[in-house]
């Protein structure tokens, strides 16, 4: 018997299809031609894939000279996981707390619309040295590069590092990023206080000094909760709270992407303890959200709906086989 062989597309599109299952072994059983699960396994200890395959894909959806990029991170759980190299004791959003994972530091493109993932560096500074703002700075460069000129480039307050405000601005391009309440900024030359401690009393919009870096303009931002967000930008015609407000809410579309990766791809379920393997694996689920993004722009089908409508025709074929 001849097996086929493992392919990129063949496993991309096995992460769209399968609902919970997603080795090897899995795909050796329920592809359409005979393949050994072990050929999975060597396909993707051999591969060689790299963030600049997703760019090769996303390109053609996004508009360069328009829309938003966002910078975020996430950590895909690996809570059982004792021999992968990537996988660290580090801090989750989604859990509030440390976890056992991969940190994936992502640039998504938005127009408030599609989300579409550009670049992804993984977290290892054990092996390049790197913190997570150089991966940021690595990104926005090659953004540059490529040609993108959003908006405005967003960011929570993880990632409004004076290094990564400079490298913005040194890019000539404008941001609008979440600050902490303890960011010292001053109204007058060198006289710099938290930003909480401006007096707010008459005013949500000030234009202040940041400390090492320089003019912004800075927002107080209340929630119903009584939740209080200090917004920032460079851009200093913007002057109204409900403006910077609406912009940086397109910030959200990457928590969005985050849970929908996560979610819908398998991202989180390589089993096996290769680094390469690991890699790989993560790149796959990029392609495999591009797809279901792809088909939820063209057609309005939710990532949900596009995987639940596979096993759903199953499911019809045995009701029918056994009416």
């Amino acid at each position: 018997m001849q097996y086929q062989k493992c392919s990129l597309d063949l496993y991309v599109d096995f992460f769209i299809a399968s609902q919970k299952q997603y080795s090897g072994l899995e795909l050796s059983r329920v592809s359409p031609d005979p393949m050994a699960h072990d050929a999975v396994s060597r396909w993707l200890s051999k591969e060689k894939l790299t963030p600049k395959m997703l760019w090769h894909e996303s390109q053609y959806l996004i508009d360069p000279n328009a829309g938003y990029l966002s910078i975020d991170d996430s950590v895909p759980d690996k809570p059982y996981s004792h021999e992968i190299p990537l996988v660290k004791t580090q801090y989750s959003g989604k859990h509030h707390g440390l976890v056992k994972g991969i940190d994936i530091v992502n640039t998504v493109w938005t127009d408030g619309v599609k989300i579409i993932p550009i670049d992804y560096r993984i977290y290892d500074p054990t092996h390049d040295g790197k913190t997570k703002n150089d991966h940021a700075r690595e990104m926005l460069t090659m953004a540059q590069k490529r040609g993108l000129r959003p908006e405005y480039v967003l960011m929570d307050a993880w990632f409004t590092s004076v290094g990564n405000l400079k490298a913005i601005t040194h890019h000539g391009r404008k941001w609008i990023g979440e600050i902490k309440s303890n960011r010292l900024v001053s109204t007058k030359m060198n006289q710099y206080v938290p930003v909480k401690n401006l007096d707010w009393t008459n005013k949500i919009v000030r234009k202040v000094w940041l400390k090492a870096y320089g003019r912004i303009v800075v927002s107080k931002i209340v929630a119903p909760n009584g939740d209080i967000a200090y917004i920032a930008t460079n851009d200093l015609s913007l002057d109204d709270a409900e403006t910077i407000k609406t912009h940086y809410a397109c910030r959200w579309t990457i928590e969005t992407f985050h849970r929908g990766i996560k979610e819908c791809t398998g991202i989180e379920r390589c089993y096996s303890t290769q680094e390469r393997s690991q890699r790989n694996h993560i790149l796959c689920a990029f392609l495999a959200f591009l797809k279901l993004e792809w088909e939820r722009i063209q057609n309005s089908i939710s990532w949900y709906e596009q995987k639940w409508s596979i096993p759903r025709l199953a499911v019809t074929a045995y009701l029918g086989s056994n009416a």
